[in-house]
């Protein structure tokens, strides 16, 4: 399996955080660095700095990483144009010398709509237009060079457009699309996605949900083989009991809760868990591991050493 790390840093970090988390995963010989796409602190605790824009973000870690996959977990549909998100993801793409992927979702969190004055309108409109935005995207990274792109849809309108900058994967970047949903979800994953997360789930219904997408991307006449399915989940992860209640009262979690809900325990511990998801279990290649302590790169180091050489 594929291990990668995701971040929340609206919860509070800086650029520089990032990217020290960043270097410390390429250098631990993580398969990627992901983050999530929210403009608000979810829950209690200081917000400083702020909110950071992902796709500012990746650019700059495109530019100082070498190796690392870079990518969103997930960019909501509500917050940009699919034009410039095309472009943004294009021209990340290339100053990485092709490493991005793009998580693409609905968008669900409504607080940070109002606080930072963005539309939200109902799930069904989102979900519309997430599906225009989908077209549009790989319409214009599809369309060849010199040619032009336009789309007459109900939310969006593009006339002649050049469709450029071309990303630097070909055809595109792999595109990532998760969730729960029973009908639109894996319908829009079998049509434009490189992979399916389905997160925060146990592994029966990380199980169920993969069966469906793979259900639905075989009656749509695409091998279901020919995605990834990951899922995502937070970890902590100790050799010792103290270790372990330190961490986990660093994130604000309790280690019972965490064993339950997530990737928790001593590395032995993890590696068991991680089995449960991975291709002999519910079906899972690849997993996000979430850190929440951004300043704990002892915790990656950790992980790096005792349990990503035995996945």
């Amino acid at each position: 399996m594929d291990l990668r790390i995701f971040i929340e840093p609206q919860q509070g970090a800086s650029y520089e955080r990032q990217l020290a988390v960043a270097r410390a995963a390429e250098d631990a010989g993580f398969d990627g660095f992901f983050r999530s796409d929210h403009y608000l602190r979810m829950g209690p605790g200081d917000p400083s700095p702020g909110p950071s824009d992902s796709w500012v973000t990746l650019g700059a870690l495109a530019r100082e990483t070498s190796r690392i996959r870079l990518g969103t977990l997930v960019t909501s549909a509500t917050f940009r144009l699919p034009g410039p998100l095309a472009v943004a993801v294009a021209q990340a793409d290339a100053m990485s010398g092709g490493r991005v992927e793009l998580g693409l979702g609905a968008g669900w969190f409504a607080a940070e709509h109002t606080a930072y004055g963005i539309p939200f309108p109902s799930v069904e409109e989102r979900f519309d237009r997430l599906t225009e935005q989908l077209v549009i995207i790989t319409g214009l990274w599809g369309t060849p060079s010199g040619e032009t792109f336009s789309h007459d849809g109900r939310y969006y309108q593009l006339a002649d457009s050049p469709a450029l900058p071309k990303p630097a994967q070909r055809p595109r970047p792999p595109i990532i699309i998760g969730g729960a949903g029973p009908r639109r979800t894996p319908q829009l994953a079998a049509a434009y996605a490189a992979e399916f997360n389905a997160a925060f789930a146990p592994a029966e219904v990380v199980g169920q949900r993969f069966a469906r997408v793979r259900e639905v991307t075989a009656a749509a006449g695409r091998d279901p083989a020919d995605l990834v399915y990951s899922t995502a989940n937070v970890v902590v992860c100790a050799k010792s009991d103290a270790d372990l209640a330190r961490r986990a009262e660093r994130i604000g979690r309790e280690v019972d809760e965490l064993r339950t809900n997530g990737f928790t325990g001593t590395p032995e511990e993890i590696l068991a868990k991680l089995a449960t998801f991975g291709p002999d279990g519910a079906g899972a290649s690849r997993i996000y591991l979430q850190v929440l302590d951004l300043d704990d790169l002892d915790h990656l180091d950790l992980i790096a050493t005792e349990v990503l050489p035995h996945v």
